[in-house]
């Protein structure tokens, strides 16, 4: 992988950014290749942009090293948001130090912008400074449209991603969202929330979701399986944190044959992993 990107890193300096500002490599028998968007595309001779790369042309080094590279950065571009999701499903702090480094990053970038942010003031989320991440510079701080439509910059050495559960303006943030017309990358601000009962609080089972129906517990697993659950003794299995106390939410999905039909049923909560 790191020869490829080698290789078309020099061959990019050879040739002009074109006005859909992708780099093309000239290839065999006068055609031109680039990767747009993720995909590999192709001109031909003429520089007229083809519906699909002929085969030959697919299957040459360049080609291949484009989509090694188109590959990587896919994989590259997930490893980051699944770790920012992480620190936003944690609340995690993170230092002011490491948003500088990773905004550099496209990848990283993209996912950062808007994401509601604010300070982290010894181990508290400090909601006063809090707003709309668009900037990150190492002298200034993060910048961020606060909830009166002004710039701030955070200095504090740490800055969290709250959970919106735990934002206290989560409908004012919400609003400002559409008003301003900010696309957020990261699912955050509008990510379904439930707040417990005073009931559930007493508890640790939620009986919301019991009945759902499945035609067959092999749906369930799979589907379980595409999310990213562990799925043990008939239960999708998370980790939740919550107040840095590590928990498991476990969701019955069934535990019969696979092919008969099956029930959800409670979402336990238990310290016992």
């Amino acid at each position: 992988m790191a020869k490829a990107k080698k290789k078309v890193d020099a061959a990019r300096a050879d040739v002009p950014v074109s006005e859909d500002g992708a780099f093309w490599i000239e290839a065999d028998k006068g055609y031109s290749i680039a990767l747009i968007e993720g995909k590999l595309q192709s001109r031909n001779p003429k520089g007229a942009a083809l519906a699909s790369v002929p085969k030959w042309l697919k299957d040459s080094e360049q080609a291949q090293q484009l989509i090694s590279l188109g590959e990587w950065l896919d994989e590259h571009e997930k490893q980051s948001r699944d770790t920012i999701e992480a620190w936003m499903l944690r609340s995690l702090p993170v230092p002011r130090s490491v948003l500088v480094a990773i905004w550099q990053d496209p990848s990283w970038k993209s996912i950062l912008t808007n994401a509601v942010v604010c300070s982290v003031t010894g181990e508290k989320l400090n909601q006063q400074e809090s707003g709309f991440l668009r900037e990150v510079d190492a002298k200034k701080g993060a910048g961020v449209i606060d909830l009166d439509g002004e710039t701030q910059w955070l200095k504090s050495d740490s800055i969290a991603i709250p959970h919106p559960i735990l934002l206290d303006e989560l409908d004012d943030f919400r609003a400002l969202t559409i008003e301003l017309s900010f696309q957020q990358s990261l699912d955050q601000l509008f990510r379904q929330t439930w707040k417990p009962t005073k009931e559930q609080l007493k508890g640790n089972a939620v009986e919301d979701f019991r009945n759902g129906k499945f035609e067959a517990l092999t749906h369930a697993l799979s589907l379980c399986r595409r999310l990213g659950y562990r799925v043990s003794g008939g239960s999708a299995c998370s980790p939740v944190w919550e107040n840095g106390r590590l928990t498991e939410g476990r969701f019955w999905v069934g535990a019969e044959y696979p092919e008969a039909e099956t029930y959800t049923w409670d979402l336990i909560f238990t310290d016992d992993r």
